[in-house]
């Protein structure tokens, strides 16, 4: 992998922070030496596509809080991430705006008493639509990897879906996994 590459694992992302600290995203690419940023691209409701409306348990086309954001690495784009929240937890809430959230948006969810305690992950690899591949700077051919991962709270209820795009020739995805 070249020096651009990005080494992720999930755990800071599901975890809510200290108070007062920032966002998981910039605390990490900071420990690595490097500058994580993102743009918030979209904030608010917006319907259901299908593939949420399932993890979520609602029918498609139900509105549902997304926030979409540009993750960027070193000022250069590391992934498009869209987080779908379901209305009832996220409507009125700072997550249907497009201001940044001290903590991140999983600090914020546990503040509102939603805590995630069981989360599954899909990586698929695929070619990008012209969108992401402008998006994240890709030349013809790079494929993406595509990460959908849902979030359930300690009563088994979806409480966040995130759908990620990201250039796979610049990431490395790393899991670890205790059993016990």
């Amino acid at each position: 992998m070249s020096v651009s590459s990005w080494v992720s694992t999930s755990l800071p992302y599901l975890t809510p922070q200290a108070t007062g600290r920032g966002d998981a995203w910039a605390a990490e690419a900071e420990a690595q030496g490097r500058r994580g940023t993102q743009r918030i691209l979209y904030a608010g409701e917006a319907p259901a596509p299908a593939e949420v409306a399932g993890l979520l348990r609602i029918p498609e086309g139900d509105p549902v809080v997304v926030r979409r954001r540009l993750i960027l690495l070193d000022e250069r784009p590391n992934e498009l991430t869209d987080t779908y929240y379901p209305s009832a937890i996220a409507q009125g809430t700072a997550l249907a705006r497009t201001a940044k959230i001290r903590g991140g948006a999983v600090t914020l969810l546990a503040e509102l008493g939603h805590v995630g305690v069981r989360v599954s992950e899909d990586v698929t690899a695929t070619m990008p639509d012209e969108e992401e591949s402008r998006s994240l700077e890709t030349t013809p051919g790079d494929p993406v990897l595509r990460l959908t991962r849902l979030t359930l709270d300690r009563d088994d209820r979806p409480i966040q879906v995130d759908r990620m795009v990201m250039p796979a020739l610049r990431q490395r995805l790393r899991y670890t996994i205790e059993i016990g």
